[in-house]
């Protein structure tokens, strides 16, 4: 028995998909909470210590480029590292079906009876899932693995958190090029406040959370980071 891949969707579609899927909402939320509290925090660290306006800029822009790279790629690398446990789990399942289909079978009944079918319909069900594609059936009931995880979507995934990464320190970043340097650290503050609460607004609503605890959460989160840095900048100068 082999399996019988479906065509997979272009890219296009896939980004809309993922722009629309809650758990890439929220990575990307999250990454970008991430960009705007640490690009925020390095700043003030530095205007803590008394950096000029030209040390700013370079801290932010080196900030920005740095944790993109770094959120891209640990994202990257974890994807990727998803994917190959997939392959070797469907090279695993794939094998076993090779070698004895009547046991996976069986399992696939044992499975929908558990699940309350009656014996009949449990075996049904079995039957027509291994007629159509057993790989993905085994993988499915055994592993929760209902798609494969594609070299394009790691490379998707790495490419998305780095630029929601970016977006977020570039409010630091803009603040530090757009705002006069005896006001810097206050417009940092108050910006990181703002774009903090739009982002655990859009969080709340698109990960069904409570705005309230969640909004609390981030900008606890966000002026700690602030503050400490402040303090270590003035501690260190």
């Amino acid at each position: 028995m082999t399996s019988t891949a479906e065509p997979r969707p272009g890219l296009l579609p896939r980004l809309r998909s993922a722009v629309s899927d809650r758990e890439s909402l929220r990575l990307w939320r999250v990454v970008a909470n991430d960009g705007i509290i640490a690009t925020a925090g390095i700043l003030e660290g530095f205007a803590g210590a008394g950096a000029g306006d030209h040390a700013l800029l370079i801290a932010a822009t080196a900030a920005t480029i740095a944790g993109m790279l770094v959120a891209g790629g640990s994202e990257w690398m974890e994807a990727a590292d998803e994917r190959e446990a997939e392959l070797t789990t469907a090279e695993e399942e794939a094998a076993q079906l090779a070698r004895d289909p009547e046991a996976e079978w069986a399992e696939l009944v044992a499975h929908y009876e558990a699940r309350g079918l009656t014996s009949e319909l449990a075996r049904a069900v079995a039957d027509q899932l291994m007629a159509h594609d057993p790989l993905a059936a085994q993988l499915d009931v055994e592993h929760g693995i209902r798609e494969l995880t594609s070299t394009r979507d790691t490379v998707r995934t790495g490419v998305g958190s780095a630029i929601a990464y970016g977006l977020g320190a570039a409010i630091p970043l803009l603040i530090t090029l757009l705002v006069p340097y005896n006001v810097e650290k206050w417009a940092i503050a108050a910006a990181v406040a703002i774009s903090l609460t739009l982002t655990s607004i859009i969080g709340a609503r698109t990960g069904r959370m409570n705005l309230g605890p969640t909004l609390l959460r981030t900008l606890t989160v966000g002026a700690a980071t602030m503050l400490v840095s402040y303090a270590v900048g003035q501690l260190v100068f």
